[in-house]
């Protein structure tokens, strides 16, 4: 059976590029256009779509109050579509029940439409059976004013783990933002994240993070020194690796190519994690789809690392945590709201996994 899709949008051509692209996909049936949110609701109800493509802006009834609406009224898989310039509210949009999100193809945008168009059909195809009732949970989490935990140690204090690699895809930006609110501001490690993200998004995400947490949260910039206490969030469009500059760890930044399967690369930042890093690191892997991460996690254990994946429980889709499980890759599983104090955990104790 082919997956009923319902584009939203008030730019013509954005809806026939988008519906072209779908379109020359079998699997995929585009069941009806509309160019604003009235229209919308009325296609939504009498469609019945499985996924809907929406824009933020429209003439009417914008995109933030449709969402609102569908959420409330037909839950429905919704993947936001859009511009650069829009990346701040993209934010926005997750918070109220989007499950992800693609850049809106333009005219100026048509060297990147093949990724476009690879990005927006396998999101379609991924979020299809995505469980929007872990998704309004994760959410909840989002507005509960849970402190972090407390200043434990030092400055001078050394750490177990000196290096935590965090992987993410579609539900990881409330995910991330649940992990990091929580740990405090004396956080003896560093942090290195790749969350799948087109260019341009990347940036707005770390600085709105940044705001509201008590670490340093930043995104990594090719040639950066690893500081502890720091959490480095990987550009959209790159795939990051270390490399060692004497006593420090220097990040590397690799352009991703078209042909990519996932940009970012949690398997490429992972393994290299694992490579400089040994047993003093620890790979979590969070909600996505797809199987990134498997492989990485797993040369993390190997080397004496510590591993965790978020559970079925939580993951609003258990993709990348279901994988890695499956590899032999995880040493512990929780559910989305325990692995802050797991890692914490992990980190202060100087004796897991065989550490004197």
């Amino acid at each position: 059976m082919k997956t009923k899709v319902l584009i939203v949008d008030d730019s013509a051509y954005t809806r026939q590029t988008m519906k072209k692209i779908l379109e020359d996909d079998e699997s995929l049936e585009v069941v009806g256009i509309a160019s604003d949110g009235v229209d919308a609701m009325a296609k939504a109800l009498r469609l019945k779509p499985d996924i809907i493509t929406l824009d933020f802006e429209m003439p009417g009834m914008d995109g933030f109050t449709f969402l609102r609406w569908l959420m409330r009224e037909r839950p429905t898989p919704v993947i936001m579509v859009s511009s650069h310039a829009d990346s701040r509210t993209v934010f926005k949009a997750l918070e109220l029940g989007a499950a992800d999100f693609i850049a809106k193809p333009t005219r100026r945008a048509s060297v990147e439409l093949q990724t476009i168009e690879k990005d927006l059909i396998r999101k379609i195809k991924g979020i299809k059976n995505i469980r929007l009732d872990i998704l309004s949970k994760n959410l909840e989490l989002l507005d509960r004013e849970e402190e972090p935990a407390e200043p434990r140690h030092s400055r001078t204090s050394r750490s177990a783990v000196e290096l935590v690699a965090v992987g993410s895809s579609t539900g990881g930006p409330a995910a991330l933002q649940i992990i990091l609110t929580r740990l405090p501001s004396d956080f003896m490690s560093a942090m290195v994240i790749s969350q799948h993200m087109p260019k341009g998004f990347t940036g707005p995400l770390s600085e709105r993070l940044d705001k509201m947490c008590q670490v340093r949260i930043k995104e990594a910039a090719d040639g950066d020194i690893v500081t502890r206490g720091t959490v480095y969030i990987c550009p959209g469009g790159f795939h990051l690796g270390l490399k060692k500059r004497g006593e420090r760890t220097q990040i590397v930044l690799k352009e991703s190519r078209v042909n990519d399967k996932y940009t970012p690369s949690v398997d490429h930042m992972m393994s290299s994690v694992a490579e400089l890093y040994g047993a003093t690191s620890m790979g979590v892997i969070l909600t996505g789809m797809g199987n990134d991460g498997k492989h990485g996690m797993l040369e993390i254990k190997k080397q004496g690392g510590y591993t965790i994946a978020e559970s079925e429980e939580t993951a609003v889709v258990f993709g990348m945590p279901g994988e890695a499980i499956k590899n032999g890759a995880v040493d512990t599983i929780l559910p989305l709201q325990e692995i802050p104090a797991e890692i914490i955990r992990i980190v202060n104790n100087p004796y897991i996994r065989g550490r004197e």
